[in-house]
């Protein structure tokens, strides 16, 4: 997990180095050198190592693997990690096809034909699951994860406003984004990057998503879409897609403005088609253009994937598809990586042979039901008050009851977890609500009922120690641990 501080949406940026943060939960040590454990050494090796620069002489592979075998041990325990909402397991079958094909490069169409064609497959079962028009008739990308995906998204949408200000002979200055204050830092970094004002629309106890709430506030000729989030980070639950549309019509019929929706699906994509098949959020509203997910978290694939479709062809500008001569062959590609694994790819499509539609739709049952069962244990506990209760996505965020204690707040909660493996974040809100405070539980695949009810009591023992203190605890140093 990575220690970061809050984000804040004023629009200042750092220009200082990022360093490592001493104060994290990396076991950095203190020396700059890597000392080998004599019971591996080779006659003629080296014993230590510089940690910071090449070393000057070789080392035999299993010495070498050992050393990197035993500093990746030191990491936490993925399976108590509910902090990430990234996938951490798959079956042997497809880590044994994640070795196998682990040399493909996904840009090298004409070398590995076959990985493209598969690429392409997953696409359109994708658009097909997410209620194109037409399967055929829509344009998709794999990426690198949905951050790509969702810089692709926001570039077609710039693109397309751009288009249509110049040919009405209009100014392009000046593009702006509507979305709310709790998106995921990937739409902050877009608009820091392409020169595109973000407006964020706060959050508040009233309006827990943006759900059309004043939208006509934000909007005007220079916005090139409304960003709705089938899954917010910081809570999990679901921005109402149809009702932002509603709001975003009535704006039209006011104005004249016909202003478009990126659905950034990041874990929503993948769990919204199979729990909650009538909600209405995805190409089913017209206003809806492009839709983006990560396939590295509710897709069950290993980290490195996602995906971004298009409604149509003609939603996507043909001024950013580039065609592409490399090593013999032409092809069209829209990415911002070029040379990318392409076994993550092949990975989707054996989950979606292997899973099918009902396979995931157990899969994320499942997930749900370990989620559900969680808050409302939770929410029994005398400290503890939901924010919401994971029947969105399997995540859920609770805060600290007003007047339970004055001793404590939720980072030391999240500390004493700790102690027993637990990684379970604390965190302030965005803007608006940044005094409040939450943590978070993503339930993945792989967090049992078992699991569920010794989390259950350990938060019930820390809650119980915390509470039978008689003074404050220390305030000094704590850090925001938020994973988006």
């Amino acid at each position: 997990m990575t220690d970061l501080k809050p984000r804040s949406h004023s629009g200042s940026g750092s220009s200082e180095p990022i360093t490592p943060d001493r104060s994290s939960h990396a076991f950095a040590g203190i020396g700059d050198r890597n000392q080998l454990n004599p019971i591996f050494a080779r006659e003629g090796e080296a014993t230590d190592f510089p940690l910071d620069r090449i070393p000057d002489g070789e080392s035999l592979p299993e010495t070498a693997y050992q050393i990197v075998h035993d500093e990746a041990m030191l990491d936490g325990n993925a399976r108590l990690n509910l902090a990430t909402f990234v996938g951490t397991w798959m079956d042997t079958h497809a880590s044994q096809l994640y070795a196998e094909t682990a040399d493909k490069n996904m840009i090298d169409k004409d070398e590995y034909p076959q990985t493209a064609a598969i690429e392409t497959r997953c696409w359109k079962m994708i658009a097909s699951l997410w209620n194109a028009p037409s399967a055929e008739g829509a344009i998709g990308t794999s990426t690198i994860g949905s951050s790509e995906a969702c810089m692709l998204g926001g570039l077609a949408l710039k693109r397309r406003w751009q288009l249509r200000r110049r040919a009405e002979g209009k100014s392009t200055e000046k593009p702006n984004l509507v979305l709310s204050s709790a998106v995921q830092v990937c739409w902050e970094k877009f608009c820091n990057y392409w020169d595109v004002e973000a407006r964020y629309v706060p959050i508040s106890d009233e309006h827990k998503v943006l759900d059309g709430h004043d939208l006509d506030k934000y909007v005007d000729e220079n916005t090139i879409g409304v960003v709705a989030i089938m899954g917010v980070t910081y809570t999990g639950m679901y921005e109402p897609v149809a009702e932002i549309s509603k709001a975003l019509d009535a704006i039209q019929e006011k104005t004249g403005l016909d202003v478009k929706i990126h659905v950034d699906g990041a874990s929503g994509g993948m769990v919204a088609p199979f729990l909650q098949p009538d909600l209405v959020w995805d190409f089913r509203v017209d206003r809806v253009v492009s839709i983006s997910t990560s396939a590295h978290k509710y897709g069950l694939v290993y980290p490195g994937l996602g995906w971004v479709v298009w409604r149509t062809v003609d939603d996507l500008p043909k001024d950013l598809v580039f065609d592409v001569t490399y090593l013999g062959g032409h092809m069209p590609t829209f990415a911002l990586n070029f040379s990318r694994p392409g076994a993550q790819v092949l990975l989707q499509y054996y989950l979606f042979l292997r899973l099918g539609w009902d396979g995931y739709r157990k899969v994320q049952q499942a997930s749900q039901d370990v989620a559900v069962y969680l808050s409302g244990e939770i929410a029994k506990m005398d400290a503890f008050e939901l924010w919401n209760d994971g029947t969105d996505i399997p995540v859920f965020a609770w805060q600290l009851k007003q007047g339970h204690t004055e001793n404590w707040n939720l980072y030391h909660l999240s500390e004493r977890l700790r102690l027993k493996g637990w990684l379970i974040p604390a965190y302030p809100m965005p803007d608006n609500l940044s005094d409040l405070v939450v943590q978070r539980i993503v339930v993945r695949n792989g967090l049992s009922r078992n699991l569920a009810e010794s989390l259950l009591l350990d938060i019930q023992e820390a809650t119980e120690f915390l509470d039978a203190l008689e003074s404050p605890m220390p305030i000094e140093g704590q850090v925001s641990s938020f994973t988006h």
